[in-house]
């Protein structure tokens, strides 16, 4: 069985990926973490899960549409002229003749 190890190494940080290890059991795959990422006291705390129980997501969908954060995708003169047609004020925009 493949586990994940994430160590933390003061109190009051976040815990991050150590590494993986396989063994037979849980009951070795602690000790075992124990001894690779623990002995050393260069960490606090240890996390050990099973690797099937770790959920991959990876589909992030753009609800709220916000371009603005995206360097390539936000062009203002292009929002600004989409919100005034909306409105019905294009005409009376500056520089809406452009």
């Amino acid at each position: 069985m493949i586990y994940e190890v994430f160590r933390q190494e003061r109190r009051g940080q976040p815990f991050q990926h150590a590494g993986s290890l396989t063994a037979p059991d849980t009951r070795f795959a602690e000790i075992y973490a124990r001894e690779q990422y623990g002995r050393r006291q260069e960490s606090v705390a240890l996390w050990l899960v099973p690797r099937e129980a770790v959920r991959e997501i990876d589909d992030f969908p753009d609800e709220f549409d916000l371009k603005y954060r995206r360097v390539d995708g936000y062009s203002i003169k292009t929002r600004l002229r989409e919100a005034r047609e909306r409105a019905g004020t294009l005409e009376t925009a500056p520089g809406a003749e452009e």
